[in-house]
């Protein structure tokens, strides 16, 4: 069976925890909001997005907005694309071989492909479809499943939060969850994923 396999972006392929953090709190200084943000604050998410990010910060409903742009412009004006987990990028290479690899994310595009041509990734993904993409996350799951492949491929879904494993199952794909992420083991283990790998490895040896 064919397989189209799509990657969240921030926490599974790029190391945006310290940005993440960093540029958030920036924001949050800019908008005169005296709050630091801590991992824990991601892990609390029930949907990872930088609107849900401002309110488990408590910013007025009012800045909400402002927070999400503010924080996707410095993603996407970094001079310097953020790192990739060790090993993936050679997975990600080996995976392209053989299967259809997209990737559905919650920052920009422009990021994105900064990120990928940074790292000579670029040319093994086929579509990435960002948060200003229309429609839910699961509509954006089953729009690249259906740009990649046929009836009858096998679709699996490569999130860190437990947002992505509730689109997964919504867009009947079957759910990857990732410990290396934003948010703990513990609450996506919770969520019950179709599968967890704790390294790059163990989710070579899933997938392929």
């Amino acid at each position: 069976m064919h397989k189209i396999i799509i990657f969240d972006f921030d926490g599974v392929l790029a190391d945006t925890l310290d940005d993440m953090l960093r540029y958030a709190a920036q924001v949050c200084a800019q908008l005169g909001h005296p709050r630091q943000p801590t991992q824990a604050d991601l892990d609390a998410l029930d949907h990872m997005s930088f609107d849900e990010f401002a309110r488990q910060l408590k910013l007025p409903e009012k800045a909400v907005k402002d927070f999400t742009r503010r924080n996707f412009k410095l993603f996407a004006s970094s001079p310097r694309p953020p790192d990739i987990f060790d090993g993936l990028g050679d997975i990600v290479v080996r995976l392209a071989r053989r299967y259809k690899l997209g990737i559905v994310t919650g920052n920009t595009s422009e990021a994105v492909w900064n990120f990928l041509h940074r790292h000579g990734l670029a040319e093994h993904i086929s579509i990435v479809l960002d948060a200003g993409a229309a429609g839910s996350r699961s509509d954006k799951i089953r729009q690249v499943a259906a740009s990649l492949g046929g009836p009858g491929s096998e679709v699996y879904v490569i999130g860190d939060a437990v947002s992505d494993v509730r689109a997964a199952r919504r867009a009947s794909a079957r759910s990857v969850a990732v410990t290396w992420g934003h948010q703990s083991r513990e609450k996506l283990a919770a969520e019950r994923p179709d599968h967890v790998v704790c390294s790059p490895e163990d989710l070579l040896a899933l997938l392929d």
